[in-house]
């Protein structure tokens, strides 16, 4: 049996370390190779940010994007872990044009699979798709308070920097609402 609450403790132990990000991604390795146990506890049934804690330190959010899901490019301007238990989560990853803060360009991408963990320091720029039909459920740990922060959003075509934030909660409700969940 997985439990969620001992999965936090041992997050928040390692987001007390020196190395917090080396340490909470040991936390998150172990934690995926019980990734069915993982499902069983926190079922990927619907588009979902759930905390499961937070404070001004550290931010464990249960995340599930629905099937086809997209987050356009945006950063967190703090370090983050991501472990996928279900599904897969496509990273594309961007740095800033010409040296400024409106506009960016790709660099990259990853495709993060069942069990696996990736790492993201406080300066990556990012964008989130599921490219399955089935709904993916990751377990994300940000080295702050995820939701009481600065952070830039990026259009999607033109990758040029918007004014405004999404607000996360109400776009995860859409992909529900969307697609029937």
């Amino acid at each position: 049996m997985f439990d969620v609450d001992t999965l936090v403790d041992d997050l928040r132990a390692a987001g007390r370390e020196e190395s917090p990000l080396l340490a909470v991604r040991e936390v998150l390795d172990a934690a995926m190779a019980r990734r069915t146990a993982v499902a069983e506890a926190l079922p990927a049934v619907r588009a979902e940010l759930l905390p499961l804690y937070r404070s001004e330190e550290l931010t464990v959010l249960k995340v599930v994007w629905a099937p086809g899901m997209w987050l356009q490019p945006h950063d967190h301007r703090m370090w983050a872990a991501i472990g996928v238990y279900t599904g897969r989560e496509d990273n594309t990853y961007y740095r800033r044009a010409g040296g400024g803060r409106d506009r960016i360009e790709v660099s990259g991408g990853r495709e993060l699979g069942e069990g696996e963990v990736s790492l993201m320091g406080d300066d990556v720029i990012h964008a989130v798709q599921n490219p399955l039909s089935v709904c993916t459920g990751a377990i994300h740990v940000y080295g702050g308070d995820f939701f009481r922060r600065d952070r830039s959003d990026w259009d999607p075509e033109t990758l040029e920097l918007e004014t405004e934030p999404v607000d996360r909660s109400r776009y995860f409700e859409e992909w529900n609402e969307r697609l029937g969940l």
